[in-house]
């Protein structure tokens, strides 16, 4: 088993506040895993000190794909191979979503012909056809906003993909659509992490792992009986136990 992301003993602190107590994750190529935890558990920090956010003073070894990603800039690490779907998706008026795409594909590296092959690819793949031509998420619903972060991610093929609350604020037909779409994300050569409170977006998805995070520390991981769990007795069961 090949892993693309190793995480052992991150730590993050913003202001007087520690936030991640000693994060320990492994995250093998082709396998999707989930992070749920309650409101305040850390899970969206982690992202961020995954993703080089200013603001957090860091601890902690994070390897994608056996290079250190601590210390290096947001931009190396997209480099690298790790992009980010945002919680809440912004619009860019005047900024065309092939153009935005095809722009950040070039810049690592692919020529011309290999972007437009990937975009054309990937555009019916995901129902992103209407929306090339028009400026990022400009009239764009929730899930069609959710979707167009994952198609923005399967053009640019990362290593890692983490997908930060990808169905918060969906009713339940766009978070099948959203599901659909990260099943369609999934292959070999892709890890992928969704970090979610919920186990809804999971009754559609095919997850190989899920991990609790209670305060700031993952607690407890297994397989799709854990969501079951949580689905019954919420968080505090697992508290107790820990």
């Amino acid at each position: 088993m090949s892993l693309a992301l190793t995480i052992k003993q991150v730590t993050a602190e913003a202001g007087d506040q520690r936030i991640l107590q000693g994060v320990d994750l492994d995250l093998p190529y082709g396998e999707v895993h989930a992070l749920m935890g309650p409101n305040g558990s850390g899970k969206s920090t982690l992202c961020h000190v995954l993703s080089g956010k200013a603001g957090y003073r860091a601890g902690g070894s994070m390897v994608l794909d056996g290079t250190e990603l601590t210390g290096k800039p947001v931009d190396e690490r997209a480099r690298l191979g790790l992009m980010q779907a945002f919680q809440y998706p912004v619009t860019l008026p005047g900024v065309h979503l092939d153009e935005l795409v095809g722009e950040a594909a070039a810049e690592s590296g692919a020529g011309k012909s290999e972007v437009r092959t990937r975009i054309d690819g990937a555009a019916p793949r995901f129902d992103m056809e209407p929306f090339l031509a028009r400026s990022v998420n400009d009239g764009l619903s929730g899930g069609e906003k959710k979707r167009s972060e994952i198609f923005q991610i399967s053009v640019l093929q990362p290593k890692v993909a983490i997908l930060d609350e990808i169905d918060s604020g969906l009713d339940i037909d766009a978070v099948r659509q959203v599901a659909a779409a990260v099943e369609e994300l999934r292959g070999p050569e892709v890890a992928i992490l969704i970090i979610t409170h919920y186990s809804r977006v999971l009754r559609f998805l095919t997850v190989d792992r899920i991990h609790v995070m209670i305060d700031g520390r993952i607690v407890e991981s297994g397989g799709s009986e854990l969501a079951d769990e949580l689905e019954a007795s919420g968080y505090e069961a697992i508290r107790e136990r820990t």
